[in-house]
């Protein structure tokens, strides 16, 4: 639902923070399991995503805090990242689905909205802390129908990520232009270093829909973007042939491991040195060794056309309620208490603290790397999410496949877009 996307300054006018499937959530059990987890009794469960280690024990301190209040109770089950998000259709059209999940806003929320999975929470947003969220906040959340069915809970930013360390050990500085970045590029490579890890195999094919979505609004604009992901325009047209174009030019400066690594291990590859820079979410700082974070920081994806609009890529994550839930007065307790101050800062303060708070009054981490981070995303004049979450989770496979394709064989790009756009086309049909 493009009709959700928020202009980045109004966005911003009252949103806080989150991270990759950032979602604080109420705790207690965790557990590693595939299905959905159906609740018992009162208690709440939520079905987490939230899966890197530190990021797993600040859910855990969440749901704790939650539980200690009295009332109402939730459990946690923590699910792989991969393995949830493959398994979450599944997990909503089961006869016990879990009560609460973490996911994203937006046209993705509204893709199963559409079909009668979520809960409408529109009275929780009235009162309390969510009615002073921002008004683009509240357009993100609400459904094609009119109807509030999320709650969101952090927001957070992509960049080009490198280890400052190595920056200085090989004598090279931020570029901000495509020419100063494709020379960054061969200066690395005349270094022995492989410039660009990507991180878009063994699972996280998903990965390389960064490098289409920022090509594209830094060519064609955020709108152009959206209005592809909505089926308005065509993947096989020029506009689009352009952004492959571009994109070929730096090909020869990809990890040739690009496709087989996933992107946790394109991390290690990065922070060891072996690769230079990533494009990346903040997410990917959870998994980085203790001690690493205070060395990382990150870029602006290159400018490439002054004259299109800078938008940037601020995913917002948060929550969604099953429309089968027996315990809709609980679990809407439960997602009140999650838009909240304490419970957004609790996680803040358990994880590594690289997302943003949505609720405009809790205090983010403050390290110089948020501080960077908030400052693209409100200096940007637009803000998209990512590709599946303008879009829906049904067209990202299309995605994967093409993109994994041109990495391989970029000279077959016509084939590969006259494919994507007919499996696309496949998906806006239904």
């Amino acid at each position: 639902m493009n009709t959700s996307q928020p202009n980045r300054r109004r966005f911003l006018a009252g949103v806080g923070a989150v991270g990759a499937g950032a979602v604080m959530s109420g705790c207690v059990t965790s557990g590693t399991s595939g299905g959905g987890a159906q609740s018992t009794s009162g208690t709440v469960t939520l079905q987490s995503n939230i899966s890197a280690p530190q990021a797993k024990t600040a859910m855990q301190d969440v749901v704790a805090a939650y539980n200690k209040r009295g009332g109402a109770k939730a459990s946690l089950n923590t699910v792989a990242a991969e393995t949830f998000r493959t398994q979450l259709p599944t997990y909503l059209t089961s006869a016990n689905p879990p009560d609460l999940l973490t996911w994203y806003p937006g046209s993705v929320a509204d893709a199963y909205a559409k079909k009668g999975l979520l809960l409408d929470v529109g009275d929780i947003w009235t009162k309390g802390d969510l009615a002073g969220y921002s008004e683009a906040l509240k357009k993100l959340c609400t459904d094609s129908a009119g109807a509030k069915v999320f709650v969101p809970v952090s927001y957070y930013w992509w960049g080009m990520f490198y280890k400052k360390s190595n920056f200085a050990k090989w004598g090279v500085q931020e570029p901000k232009t495509w020419d100063e970045f494709t020379a960054l590029c061969e200066t690395l490579k005349s270094k022995g270093v492989t410039p660009i890890g990507l991180g878009a195999g063994s699972g996280t094919p998903w990965v390389a829909s960064a490098w289409f979505d920022y090509l594209n609004i830094r060519i064609n604009g955020a709108a152009y973007h959206r209005d592809l992901l909505a089926g308005r325009h065509r993947f096989d047209d020029p506009e689009v042939h352009k952004v492959f174009d571009k994109w070929a030019e730096i090909l020869p400066y990809f990890d040739p491991n690009g496709t087989a690594l996933a992107f946790q291990d394109a991390t290690t590859t990065l922070l060891s040195g072996h690769t230079g820079m990533m494009l990346i979410g903040t997410f990917f700082v959870d998994g980085a060794p203790k001690g690493e974070a205070d060395d990382i920081d990150f870029f602006q994806f290159p400018i490439i056309d002054p004259k299109v609009p800078v938008a940037e890529e601020g995913p917002t994550d948060g929550y969604f309620a099953s429309a089968r839930t027996k315990h809709t007065s609980e679990v809407k307790d439960l997602m009140t208490w999650m838009a909240g101050v304490e419970s957004q800062e609790i996680y803040l303060k358990g994880s590594t603290g690289t997302t943003l708070p949505t609720n405009p009054r809790a205090k983010d981490s403050g390290t110089p790397l948020v501080k960077k981070g908030r400052a693209l995303i409100e200096g940007a004049a637009d803000v998209t999410q990512f590709f599946n979450r303008d879009s829906s989770d049904a067209l990202q496979p299309t995605a994967d496949t093409a993109l994994t394709k041109f990495l391989a064989r970029p000279k077959e790009i016509n084939s590969i877009l006259t494919t994507w756009q007919r499996d696309a086309q496949k998906i806006w049909s239904q």
